[in-house]
């Protein structure tokens, strides 16, 4: 990988995390700005505004020019020491685009859609438009990047599409697709099975695309890229936080098994301390490999005070993905299994030498490890 020398010890630690294998230290993320006057990012580093070039020349322009995209994701890749299981890889959050018909609007933070009101006396409208000119700019940037990307210069990871659930709770609004799940169970579960059916069409086709010009089709990518030595699914759903367990496994779950049974294997990002309730269930998914928390703003960052989440997730024999301050590597690596975790603190480390000894002591941190009593995963969990 040419942003990266050490690829191969780095995928060889990613292998051995995959398949949970014993380790010295956990995974860890340790990406670092070259820039000298670079802008410190938040722990959530997903709002990224130091452009590193010329700013955008708009909102829209931040998303799918290809001519400034491209710079962007080339200068990403050249100003970034990629320390640790960093994988140097591009956030393209255009995918949001492949959306089942829906409107875009665009800030330097988002992407979002219109609403639009629907007839529960008509057939669905939520469909796949190849066509769209905003899909079609997606679909020619991400082929554009992945040639820019060449064959294995830097992850480009497979599009970032929204499962079909999240995105009709978009386009309806939360309260009209909440109320709908209740007072037309049979439509709504026809629009979301319909909506994943086509989108799992349009990855086939997105890869197909890029074949046998770009090695790295799936993964993710930029914000907590991972990378697995078999092909896997990164999905969520941001709109369990509001679903009961009754309607999560009616409405949700069938999508989940959808992806599962095309891809194999799962990476899940659960937001929020009100989606908890649900991870029990996901937990029981023969697919699900990996579980990301982000916490909800009123609850403490990712670190110790979830450290019972944590070791859940891990007693499934699942790996945690979780991002962190570099004060909570210790902690985490004492009390948990280093060979089922992985630590994302890119961009919070200030230079290469602060990083290095971080990684450095994480082995000796882990080679610490408490050996805390056996956890149990409950139905009351």
């Amino acid at each position: 990988m040419k942003y990266k020398p050490n690829w191969p010890e780095t995928q060889a630690r990613l292998i051995k995390l995959w398949n949970c294998e014993p380790t010295d230290r956990p995974c860890i993320a340790t990406a670092v700005s070259r820039r000298v006057a670079a802008v410190a990012r938040p722990a959530d580093h997903y709002d990224d505004f130091d452009w590193g070039q010329e700013p955008p020349a708009s909102d829209e322009a931040r998303w799918l020019d290809a001519d400034w995209v491209t710079r962007h994701a080339l200068g990403t890749m050249t100003n970034t020491w990629w320390g640790g299981e960093a994988i140097p890889s591009y956030l393209l959050m255009a995918g949001w685009l492949a959306s089942l018909g829906g409107r875009p609007q665009f800030d330097l933070r988002t992407i979002w859609f219109d609403q639009f009101p629907v007839d529960f006396t008509k057939p669905h409208p939520f469909h796949h438009q190849p066509n769209d000119r905003w899909y079609q700019r997606f679909a020619q940037l991400y082929l554009t990047l992945a040639k820019i990307a060449g064959k294995d210069d830097f992850l480009l990871g497979g599009p970032g599409i929204l499962p079909a659930h999240d995105l009709l709770s978009m386009h309806m609004g939360t309260q009209n697709f909440l109320l709908a799940l209740m007072d037309e169970p049979g439509w709504m579960r026809q629009a979301i099975v319909e909506g994943a059916q086509e989108l799992i069409h349009v990855r086939r086709d997105l890869r197909r695309q890029i074949e046998g010009i770009h090695d790295f089709w799936y993964g993710n990518a930029g914000w907590m890229a991972f990378w697995a030595p078999q092909p896997y699914i990164p999905t969520q759903s941001d709109v369990s936080c509001m679903l009961s367990p009754e309607l999560f496994e009616e409405f949700v779950i069938p999508e989940l098994d959808l992806l599962g049974n095309e891809f194999g294997a799962m990476w899940y990002h659960l937001d929020g301390s009100d989606a908890l309730q649900h991870l029990p269930r996901l937990l029981s998914l023969p697919y699900l490999r990996v579980v990301q928390y982000v916490p909800r703003p009123i609850e403490p960052p990712n670190g110790v005070a979830h450290l019972p989440m944590y070791r859940q997730i891990q007693a499934a024999g699942r790996i945690v993905h979780i991002q962190v301050t570099p004060d909570q590597v210790e902690p985490l690596c004492r009390a948990l299994d280093p060979s089922r975790l992985m630590l994302e603190v890119s961009w919070l480390c200030q230079t290469p030498a602060e990083a290095t000894e971080l990684l450095a002591a994480a082995k000796r941190w882990s080679s610490a490890r408490c050996q805390l009593p056996p956890f149990h995963l409950t139905s009351q969990s």
